[in-house]
């Protein structure tokens, strides 16, 4: 009897190996939930699986310029009207807004001079003048947003300024710049609330200690030594100088940028050096 269950039982494990001894389920990859296309993972993926984040529009490639830099909150509340500083140096500013014919002479005589500015541009600018963005951003100088349609802040609702100011910052990203954290009200409109929205949002108003009066052109009557005239009558420690890169629609003059080495000579000759508000932080 003993020999017959023996039998039996060898017999048995010759049909288990035959058969082959059943196993653990193989992990699966995951499967979508809802797509019919399982999304693109394994369970052990390899350093190159997934996409490389990309480059923040502040640090492309090739550009010159740092990150841009954090809100301050000391300047909360503030439209700078001048830089804090008794340095004998100031800021040259230029808005862009209708157009960039004024910027081929404007980058050159910076670049000639080996002076950064900054760079107030709009949303709209933006999209319809990328690679002047590009431009500016490879020659080291300062961005900051203007809005995106350059509308009058007091008249906005809450909601619009921050639809504005998104916007223009998509507009400047798309386009390789980082505006933060400076921005310049359009025709300096603006009250307590525009300015608490702005710095919610992240960005530091910077207005102007003067308007070179450059956008009104020669048949407004300025001329490149009234401009000249202008700036150095405003002259102080900290100055901050408005000017526009666009031309007059009326006349299509640039005065701003003919007038600006004439500008920067007499700058010099007092004995003011130059900066932008990055410096200030």
């Amino acid at each position: 009897m003993v020999a017959t269950v023996i039998a039996i039982s060898l017999a048995g494990l010759i049909y288990l190996v035959a058969r082959g001894r059943p196993t653990e389920p193989a992990a699966q990859a995951p499967t979508s939930t809802g797509s019919g296309t399982a999304p693109p993972v394994t369970a052990s993926p390899s350093p190159t699986a997934s996409p490389s984040p990309s480059p923040s529009p502040s640090a492309s490639p090739g550009s010159s310029r740092p990150p841009a830099a954090p809100f301050p909150p000391a300047l909360a509340g503030q439209d700078l009207t001048v830089l804090p500083t008794t340095d004998k140096k100031v800021a040259l500013t230029f808005d862009g807004g209708a157009g960039a014919q004024g910027l081929d002479p404007i980058l050159r005589t910076l670049a000639d001079e080996g002076i950064h500015a900054t760079f107030f541009l709009t949303g709209e600018f933006a999209r319809a003048n990328p690679d002047a963005v590009r431009r500016i951003v490879l020659a080291g100088h300062t961005l900051g947003q203007h809005s995106m349609t350059h509308p009058h802040f007091t008249q906005l609702s809450d909601e619009q300024i921050r639809a504005e100011l998104a916007s223009a910052e998509r507009a400047i990203g798309a386009a390789g710049g980082d505006p933060h954290p400076w921005f310049r009200f359009p025709y300096g409109d603006r009250d307590d609330r525009c300015v608490h929205l702005v710095n919610t949002a992240g960005y530091v108003p910077v207005r102007w200690t003067v308007d070179s009066l450059g956008w009104k052109g020669t048949s407004g009557g300025v001329t490149e030594d009234a401009i000249r005239k202008r700036v150095m009558d405003a002259l102080r420690p900290g100055e901050i100088v408005l000017m526009h890169l666009g031309a007059n629609p009326d006349d299509g003059s640039t005065l701003d940028a003919t007038a600006l080495p004439r500008v920067i000579e007499a700058l010099k000759k007092a004995g003011y050096g130059f900066t932008t508000p990055d410096a200030y932080l």
